[in-house]
């Protein structure tokens, strides 16, 4: 078996996209005589600063010569990559090695490249070490993608599935011709098993791309004979070639377990904390709220670990969530961590506070008591009766324990959608 490893031909302003590029390296392979088994599509670290959208690297597994399959996917990449653009840095590595035989320190650097910052040194190393056959532009900042992707498949348990259909080549930067409502009734019929194929709320196609790139639209889900089956229903501009990949899109794979007082920017986490402070509505619609340590501690000079939160405005309704919080509930948060705060993907209501302490009434003329004074509790004044503090009284949420993520339209493609299952509590997916 041989593997073939591509990453970063695409480019954020000439478009281009790098599962187009490993879609046409699979179809000559097919052309030269080669079964192709499958075609790999991993989402690498989101919060990496070097890449264009999604981040993704892709492998190829065929049972084409290495030799062979190297020559085609290098003459590929140099036609097709967008090596005009400066942060465009494509990078190739093929391997003789069965998919399943992966050696562990290139499995290890899959899940490394998926949760941190790698440099292209770090391929290079290993590159050498097996003797892997490679190739790259410029500063071949791509080779870290292409390695990575090889690793997955013996790194990774979780895969889902995404069905791509791409454009005519003369139809590219040209607004796209898909029709609306049909995209909305092939969502409604492969649900749950297909998902972010629309948001309901915003009235969005979400599989229809806004790039200039080949892609006309892309259908995600669990199985993958539905997600071919919702691409078929979809009516649209013709449609030129589609691909199906397997994918770790949808996994919350990116996510590793820390705690307030030791995130770091750059990496995404998955923390549990208590609302410190009442959820902030600042410029720009973008809503914060402050979380500390529930045991109080993991902070400096005694003082409480705390972690700023953020709801952006880009993902819409999801902030109403967040403003429903009140200080005391019991949380566990999920998001990428950048300059301190911590960008929520989704959270899980753990505990509520369902009580309040307000002002006690008079129980016999019902009328609101005033403060007796500093630690003197509270008197009505026209009846003279007295209490030593406040009253508690039921607090009406407009939250449940359980789930809640932002919407189709804002989640990134790595994130896991409730709708998949699998949680610790109850969940409240969107649609």
């Amino acid at each position: 078996m041989t593997v073939v490893g591509i990453d970063d031909t695409d480019s954020r302003e000439r478009g281009m996209c790098t599962t187009y590029v490993a879609a046409q390296v699979a179809e000559r392979l097919r052309r030269a005589g080669a079964v192709v088994d499958r075609l790999l599509l991993v989402r690498l670290n989101p919060a990496v600063e070097y890449k264009t959208r999604g981040n993704a690297a892709l492998a190829i597994h065929t049972d084409c010569d290495p030799a062979r399959a190297f020559e085609i996917a290098r003459a590929r990449l140099e036609d097709l990559a967008e090596t005009a653009d400066e942060r465009t840095n494509p990078g190739l590595v093929v391997t003789a090695d069965d998919p399943d035989d992966t050696p562990d320190d290139v499995c290890d650097f899959a899940w490394r490249a998926i949760r941190e910052h790698l440099e292209p040194a770090d391929a290079v190393a290993l590159i050498e070490r097996y003797g892997y056959r490679s190739w790259h532009a410029d500063d071949g900042r791509g080779r870290i993608g292409a390695l990575a992707a090889i690793g997955s498949w013996r790194a990774l348990e979780d895969w889902t599935y995404e069905q791509i259909s791409y454009r005519k080549s003369e139809r590219w930067g040209t607004p796209r011709a898909v029709d609306h409502e049909s995209v909305f009734d092939a969502a409604d019929w492969g649900r749950p098993e297909v998902w972010d194929t629309v948001d309901r709320g915003e009235n969005d196609t979400v599989c229809v791309p806004h790039t200039p790139g080949p892609i006309l639209h892309g259908i995600r889900g669990d199985d993958p004979d539905a997600v071919r089956a919702v691409a078929d229903r979809i009516a649209s501009e013709p449609v030129a070639s589609s691909q199906l990949f397997v994918t770790n899109q949808g996994t919350d794979v990116h996510l590793r377990d820390g705690a307030l007082g030791s995130v770091t920017d750059d990496h995404a986490y998955r923390v549990d904390g208590r609302v410190s402070s009442a959820p902030e509505t600042r410029r720009g619609g973008h809503v914060f709220v402050d979380l500390e340590a529930a045991d109080g501690g993991g902070g400096d000079a005694g003082e409480p670990a705390r972690l700023e939160c953020a709801a952006f405005e880009p993902t819409k309704r999801f902030r109403d969530r967040v403003r429903a919080l009140r200080v005391g509930d019991r949380l566990t948060v999920c998001g990428e961590v950048a300059r301190g705060t911590l960008k929520l993907e989704k959270f899980a209501v753990r505990d509520l506070v369902t009580t309040e302490r307000v002002t006690p009434t008079c129980p016999d003329c019902e009328r609101r008591m005033k403060s007796a004074g500093r630690n003197q509790g509270y008197r009505c004044r026209d009846c003279g009766t007295s209490t030593d503090g406040k009253a508690e009284q039921p607090l009406e949420r407009d939250l449940e324990v359980g789930w809640y993520e932002v919407p189709p339209c804002a989640r990134r493609h790595i994130s896991k959608p409730l709708v998949r299952g699998g949680f610790d509590a109850p969940t409240h997916p969107e649609r």
